[in-house]
Formats: structure tokens, sequence, C-alpha cells
């Protein structure tokens, strides 16, 4: 998600110094719709499942249902909030908009490097331990 964001806003970027009328202009109008599709299908394939993926095995039996709720919660108020705001960062500078979505998403794969524990093979309890 992150390289295709930042090939999105190098190419809005660019598009600023050169002329509408250039063939390099349509190019790379092209490349920024192909950033933008490869972004939502690596979305879709990976950090969009991860909060349902998330909640499911780590949250335990007797909070799941209240910890689900939120977690829930928060993501749509994030989706709600990143779609509230795009347009007017997009009036602001298209460039700068992908670049700060693309510093997010850098900062997203660190925490979750970080932060998220591997449950590949592991039980309820051991996954416990991790947060303990």
């Amino acid at each position: 998600m992150a390289l295709s964001l930042l090939v999105v806003s190098i190419s809005f970027y660019l598009k600023e110094y050169i002329s509408p009328d250039s063939d390099l202009y349509a190019t790379l109008s092209l490349v920024s719709v192909a950033g933008v599709v490869v972004m939502v299908i690596a979305f879709s394939l990976g950090l969009g499942a991860m909060p349902w993926i998330i909640m499911s095995e780590i949250l335990p039996i007797n909070i799941k249902g209240l910890a689900g709720s939120f977690a829930t919660l928060a993501n749509w108020f994030f989706s709600w909030l990143v779609t509230l705001t795009a347009n007017l960062l997009l009036v602001w500078s298209s460039g700068g908009t992908f670049t700060i979505y693309t510093a997010v998403c850098v900062f997203t794969t660190g925490f979750v490097a970080i932060w998220v524990p591997e449950t590949k093979g592991k039980t309820l309890e051991e996954i416990q331990q991790f947060f303990r």
C-alpha cells in the first residue's frame, strides 16, 4: 500500500511541473489511477481485514463482545474521518495528501510489525501471555 501511494504522490508532484498538453502528463494520470487501484487491492488483501482477524484471534471470550464493539466503532470512525478529510486535503495538495497517506501506511506497517503478535499455531492462552 505504501509503495503504491508513494507512486501516486510522486505522480501528482511531477504533474505540477509538466504541461497538461504533454503526453507525459496523460501517462502520469494513468500511473496515478493505477497506483490507487493497486492500493485498494493491497488494502483489501491485507490491512482491510486486519481488525476483524485480530478481534477474532486475540480477544478473550469474556470481553470479546465489548472489545469487538469498540474495535468496530474505532474502525468505522477512522474510515469516516478519512472520507471526511480526503476532499479537503486534495484541494490543499494532491501530492501532499498521498504523501500523508504514505506516511500513515509506513507507520502502520511498523506498528503491526512491533506490536501485533504472531498467532499462527498458538492457543488463546499463549496469545494472552504475550499481553501480560
